[in-house]
């Protein structure tokens, strides 16, 4: 293999790529990756085993061939090269990178033990603006499970569904605590109902992988996902990104949502912070509590906490209350997360008892987002 490309074609790449690399020790090429050149364009592979990412760039072939480098070396060799134009030159023990009075020689290992990528043939193909997918994984992934005890927990619920004459997709994730709810226009692709559920970790990469290109004015506005056989696949622009789905069924979560409430009450986002942090330094350590008061009657809304080792605290604030008064103690640091995924500078605090669910929303798009936290029973 022999090759020459923009030191910013190759960091490129490898930015893209070089996250995935993971410790194996039965295998332990999996910390390469795969450099293939052919044409005009190299590509970069790398793989978990769960899920692999292509990253295809342009550049000048000599010889193709393909060859794996240690992942995280190449990146942060080629992280220090000055901005000029990189040679790579291959055989089956070593790689040999010059870039200007720069001359280094890398030791990998030979192609035909990389694991081969399958590719995914989508039944179903969805094409989704990347500006609301980004804002979406923003407001949801938070509020995934950790616990593997049930997989379907660890991943988001994709459920594709028409809304009027235009597309849908609902995002939800719940770790049984609390449950995060986005729902984002499709641009084409949905016919009819489908749900999937994909793993939080797939989700996170292309959500680090459309940051990385977040200034690249010559990419589309969305990104393709396909479906087929347990895997998915996200391509956009020069980047595959290909994973195993979660078979298990996700739960029926809307049954937890509560309808009917006994208060409600529209709250300056920023002041709500401010005053659960404030009395988040006096709650109980392990147990995170904070006491949420509601008063329609002097429109205050009141947040307290107790700790008999520090003190206590409770801060008012105004707000727009109606129905009876009411109080519920929450985790202050759920609560903080659904809080602060909304960006909207008014936020409707809905509750039926302290015993049941709360759901915050954005005032003004209800319908878009919705975030439910359970309450500390006493």
């Amino acid at each position: 293999m022999k090759l020459s490309c923009t030191r910013d074609n190759l960091h490129q790449g490898l930015s893209i790529t070089s996250h995935l690399m993971t410790k194996n020790v039965n295998l332990p090429i999996l910390q390469n990756v795969l450099v293939k050149a052919e044409g005009g364009t190299i590509r970069f592979t790398s793989t978990n085993l769960e899920m692999a990412v292509n990253c295809t760039v342009r550049g000048k072939v000599e010889e193709p061939g393909e060859y794996t480098i240690p992942s995280k070396l190449f990146f942060d060799y080629v992280s220090l090269l000055p901005n000029e134009v990189i040679q790579i030159e291959s055989n089956d023990q070593d790689a040999r990178v010059q870039c200007g009075t720069y001359k280094t020689k890398i030791n990998g290992l030979g192609a035909s033990e990389f694991p081969l990528v399958p590719s995914v043939e989508g039944t179903h193909s969805y094409q989704i603006p990347v500006s609301d997918l980004k804002t979406a994984l923003s407001q949801v992934l938070f509020a995934v499970a950790t616990n593997e005890s049930r997989p379907e927990l660890t991943g988001v619920s994709f459920a594709f569904h028409t809304h009027g004459n235009e597309g849908r997709l609902t995002l939800a994730t719940t770790d049984s605590y609390r449950l995060a709810e986005k729902t984002i226009p499709v641009i084409s692709g949905v016919t009819e109902e489908f749900n999937v559920v994909i793993p939080a970790k797939t989700l996170s990469e292309v959500g680090r992988i459309l940051s990385v290109f977040k200034d690249d004015v010559e990419l589309p506005s969305f990104i393709t996902m396909g479906l087929s056989n347990s895997q998915v696949v996200f391509v956009y622009g020069p980047v595959e990104l290909i994973s195993r789905t979660i078979d298990e069924q996700y739960p029926d979560y809307k049954q937890i949502i509560p309808s009917n409430f006994q208060t409600q009450a529209v709250v300056d986002r920023d002041d709500f912070i401010k005053a659960v942090k404030t009395a988040s330094l006096f709650s109980k350590t392990g147990l995170f509590d904070v006491n949420l008061a509601f008063d329609p009657d002097t429109k205050q809304l009141s947040v307290s906490a107790t700790d008999a080792t520090r003190g206590a605290n409770t801060t008012h604030s105004s707000a727009d209350i109606t129905g009876v008064n009411n109080s519920v103690t929450v985790n202050y640091r759920y609560l903080l997360d659904g809080l602060q995924a909304i960006s909207s500078d008014q936020i409707i605090y809905e509750m039926i008892d302290a015993s049941n669910p709360c759901l915050l929303s954005p005032k003004g798009e209800t319908d878009s987002y919705r975030y439910v936290v359970m309450p500390i029973k006493q």
